[in-house]
């Protein structure tokens, strides 16, 4: 199955045309645990060689919906990652600093370096999701003539694809690829886990009446969700629409995309050079004939 070409957003297609519970020819989690376990390993060995070179860097994006499988995600595909060459971001409501900042200063500072793999658990992508459906958090920005939530148009969101769109140009022209995962899980399978979040103590702490509340607004984000996928997904940071609402086959179709694209970097381990392998071939011999 061909991942890549499957859940690459298309323009021409709108969001309800993406289904929530599609899982190819692939039918129990069992068909998919041997190409699962395969990307796994790739994964570690693509990894390993990106940090060794230390030239190019990856930064994945998950954007979801609450309860679609973010946090699965991190856990179960990054799992046979060297942890030294991979860091996690999560981003939360901004704090005093950060909204005396730039929009997306704060996930600058998080950004991988060269040779890393950096994931955003959310991102700055939040500032045209969460924010556009509850303008009100724009007026704690301080953003000159911007003084009630009646002046925000669409021109103001299209100008924030922008920014950000060029942004990942830039990033991407300095050698990082950037991945975009949008985790599609229906309304009804979104209740089904907070029910389970309810119900089973052990998954309790995981509950918040924000994410209840929030679900009142599941029309309004699909919305805002449509027009960002039209507006930033470009061949230098293409987005994904995968289906969410079953984990086992969302954790394959992330982990077989990136590896795919993985795969088309340059990438090898740094050559020795000849002096180098001198010293190699004398500390061989030297190892070798050493007295115990």
């Amino acid at each position: 199955m061909d991942f890549v070409k499957t859940f690459c957003y298309d323009p021409t297609q709108s969001l309800a045309d993406y289904g929530t519970d599609y899982s190819g020819p692939f039918r129990k989690k069992k068909d998919t645990e041997e190409i699962f376990q395969e990307g796994i390993l790739r994964l570690r060995e693509l990894q390993n060689m990106m940090y060794a070179q230390g030239k190019h860097g990856v930064l994945i994006i998950l954007q979801a919906l609450d309860a679609a499988g973010k946090d699965g995600i991190i856990k179960h595909v990054m799992s046979g990652v060297n942890p030294q060459g991979c860091q996690v971001k999560s981003f939360k409501t901004p704090s005093g600093e950060e909204l005396a900042h730039d929009f997306m200063w704060r996930c600058f500072k998080a950004l991988p370096e060269r040779g890393n793999i950096g994931i955003f658990n959310r991102s700055y992508y939040e500032e045209v999701l969460v924010v556009r459906v509850h303008p009100g958090f724009l007026l704690k920005q301080n953003i000159p003539g911007l003084d009630h939530v009646d002046q925000v148009n669409q021109a103001f969101w299209e100008t924030r694809f922008r920014d950000i769109s060029n942004f990942e140009r830039y990033f991407s022209n300095n050698g990082y690829l950037v991945l975009k995962f949008f985790l599609n899980v229906s309304r009804k399978e979104q209740k089904k886990r907070f029910l389970s979040r309810v119900n089973e103590p052990s998954k309790n702490w995981k509950f918040t009446m924000a994410d209840v509340n929030e679900r009142q607004h599941f029309e309004q984000y699909h919305l805002a969700i449509e027009d960002m996928l039209k507006h930033t997904s470009s061949d230098f940071a293409p987005w994904y629409v995968i289906p969410a609402d079953k984990k086992w086959f969302m954790r394959t179709a992330v982990c077989r995309i990136i590896v795919d694209h993985m795969e088309k970097l340059d990438l090898a381990y740094p050559d020795p050079g000849p002096a180098h392998l001198q010293d190699i071939e004398r500390a061989r011999i030297m190892l070798e004939n050493e007295k115990e």
